[in-house]
């Protein structure tokens, strides 16, 4: 959970001395002023919207609501692992949107998991990477919060490339967006307390190393590598 991986890089970023400020930050005299809003829009908008939907919400709905984002985030998945030349992630993300799409109702129940049919992380951030593409300063986008050029980028491509795009009705299209960012928000409500000191260096680091183990399939190369980063990007 990204609870989680907060929790352990809490405790590694003060060791690692992960990102030299001017290193990987040269924008930070911009960056400080959109992550300042993306804040106060956090705190006065989607955090109290994430508290209603976790109090309102099931868990067991919540769990299905989840299931049925990552497996439009599967459709994704497989054309960026084909793109990274990862043939077994591409054949196992397709096989998940298909059994997920019709024993799993639509994607609500991840039948292919109990299957072990395995989940595999891909994004076009990372198809830049494997294609040669430079990482890029650190940016804040206002209201997506922290990326690189490169991630930032792949956001963009991976966004209108997603499934909710190809919906005829924008009223549904953006109907499910807001519902999947609410329902992110709403899973990271537990890390809120976990971040402490200069909360734009922490996110920053965080998001960095967060990155640079998704590149390594993964692997974090720290004392700490025996806990999964298991963090579920369903939005």
């Amino acid at each position: 959970m990204f609870a989680r991986l907060i929790l352990v890089l809490a405790l590694a970023l003060p060791c690692a001395q992960l990102a030299q400020g001017s290193d990987v930050d040269p924008l930070e005299a911009i960056n400080r002023p959109v992550f300042a809003f993306n804040d106060m829009l956090d705190t006065f908008v989607l955090r109290p919207a994430a508290k209603g939907y976790d109090y309102v919400v099931p868990q067991r709905m919540q769990r299905g609501i989840g299931n049925f984002f990552g497996n439009m985030l599967d459709v994704n998945r497989a054309v960026n692992s084909l793109l990274q030349g990862k043939w077994s992630g591409a054949r196992d993300s397709a096989g998940r949107v298909l059994v997920n799409s019709t024993l799993g109702m639509f994607g609500f129940f991840d039948v292919a998991t109990e299957l072990g049919i395995e989940r595999h992380r891909a994004d076009f951030g990372e198809t830049l990477a494997a294609w040669g593409v430079p990482q890029g300063p650190y940016v804040v986008v206002p209201l997506f919060g922290p990326r690189t050029i490169r991630s930032g980028t792949g956001t963009l491509v991976d966004t209108f490339a997603s499934v909710p795009f190809y919906v005829d009705d924008s009223t549904v299209t953006w109907s499910l967006f807001s519902l999947g960012i609410v329902h992110a928000r709403a899973r990271l409500l537990e890390s809120d307390q976990l971040m402490s000191g200069d909360r734009y260096i922490f996110i920053r680091d965080a998001y960095l190393q967060q990155r640079a183990a998704r590149l390594r399939d993964g692997v974090v190369e720290d004392e700490f590598s025996d806990f999964e980063d298991d963090w579920s990007e369903d939005f």
